[in-house]
């Protein structure tokens, strides 16, 4: 028995029992009927000068190995996106360096890898559009000579400078053009980020869904995915069912992934198509050994078991994206510590301090519930030493 003391909101205490750990097993090989990358977070120097404001000093030794822990259950690593903290501590030079060490290592280990293009390394907060386009094909040149394939993210900068969908169009028509590889498409909701509040040119879904499909269509078989992060399974089935053949949806659905990867309708475990999505998610940086157990059932065709693995995963995830959803990299951060991934709970840009301690012993009790602790003796001893360092007796 494993106990742990729980922390309520109102400050009252509650025993409980962190289980075993989960009996999952690594595949023997490459898992077939989903692609999936788990959004990996960076893990920075515990005696690094990681305050707010200040460049990330990242451990690169534990952020490349956790990085190899997501392959060695067969996912992929999506690099450099919003759960590494873009836009929220994670600096350019950073960034490019980040990129840059996880290709060379994805190289070396065999994992694949794909990282995040865009605008955030320029200063200004307002540029014109010629210069938004400037910006994202420096990037995307970087990321592309790095070996890394591309997520082209949505940028804080075409969001300030657009004036309609045809400004979307042009920005994102020129930067596709200058794209050598497969390039998948980033768009992110406004509840991870306010800034890009109505992009696309609409804050309608189904206008702004037509600009998406039209660039799609421009880009001629350049794009092959989007990864929807809108937290809304009808709006993802609504795209889904509209793309061109040869453009998987990768879902960025944190609160409604389970349904979205098993799909609509029937799929085969050599990859024969149903309606589904793909995965390009936070969560599974969370959850890689369910993750891959999940896929590898539907790989046997066995779509129970997929249900009865990755289902009770998915309270976790909504605790761990709760609102304001943009600090769930808080709750990544904290199960990978808790996990044994990294020597301190912190984060660049002291983002470790986003969440309460009644919402992280939240996260114990349902990462427990779930199978999501690979090592529940020393998560009780790190959750109980995280207590007692803030005065409550565990």
């Amino acid at each position: 028995m494993t106990a742990v003391t729980l922390l309520n909101a109102d400050g009252t205490t509650a025993a409980a029992d962190l289980g075993d750990a989960p009996a999952f097993e690594r595949p023997t090989a490459p898992l077939r009927s989903r692609v999936a990358y788990a959004a990996a977070h960076v893990i920075p120097k515990p005696w690094g000068d990681n305050v707010p404001g200040a460049p990330a000093d990242i451990d690169w030794d534990a952020t490349l190995a956790f990085r190899r822990h997501v392959y060695s259950w067969g996912l992929g690593v999506a690099d450099a996106m919003d759960t590494a903290q873009r836009n929220m501590g994670l600096d350019a030079a950073a960034t490019r360096e980040l990129i840059a060490r996880s290709a060379a290592d994805a190289r070396a280990v065999g994992g694949s890898v794909v990282a995040g293009v865009n605008t955030d390394h320029v200063d200004e907060a307002v540029i014109p559009l010629g210069a938004v386009i400037d910006a994202y094909t420096e990037q995307l040149h970087f990321t592309e000579e790095a070996g890394a394939g591309v997520v082209l993210m949505a940028s804080r900068h075409l969001a300030r400078a657009a004036e309609s969908a045809t400004d979307y169009e042009r920005v994102y028509g020129e930067v596709l053009a200058a794209a050598s590889t497969p390039v998948v498409l980033h768009w992110l909701g406004p509840a991870f980020d306010p800034a890009l509040t109505g992009y696309f040119g609409s804050r309608e879904f189904g206008p702004a869904a037509e600009t998406v499909l039209r660039i799609i269509e421009a880009a001629d078989g350049r794009v092959t995915g989007i990864k929807m992060s809108l937290l809304d399974a009808d709006a993802e089935r609504s795209l889904r069912a509209r793309l061109p053949e040869g453009v998987r949806m990768f879902t960025g659905d944190d609160f409604n992934y389970v349904e979205l990867i098993e799909g609509d309708g029937p799929s085969r475990g050599d990859g024969g198509e149903g309606i589904h999505s793909d995965a390009l998610l936070g969560a599974f940086a969370c959850l890689a050994p369910a993750a891959s157990a999940s896929i590898q059932a539907l790989d046997r065709d066995d779509p129970a078991r997929y249900r009865e693995i990755l289902a009770p995963t998915q309270e976790l995830s909504r605790q761990v994206f709760a609102a304001p959803t943009f600090h769930y990299k808080t709750g990544v951060a904290f199960l990978s510590w808790l996990n044994g991934h990294q020597e301190a709970f912190s984060m660049v840009g002291g983002m470790h301090s986003a969440r309460s301690l009644p919402h992280l012993s939240e996260i114990v009790r349902l990462a427990a519930a779930c199978g999501a602790l690979e090592l529940p003796e020393l998560a009780a001893a790190r959750w109980s030493s995280l207590l007692r360092l803030n005065g409550v007796d565990a």
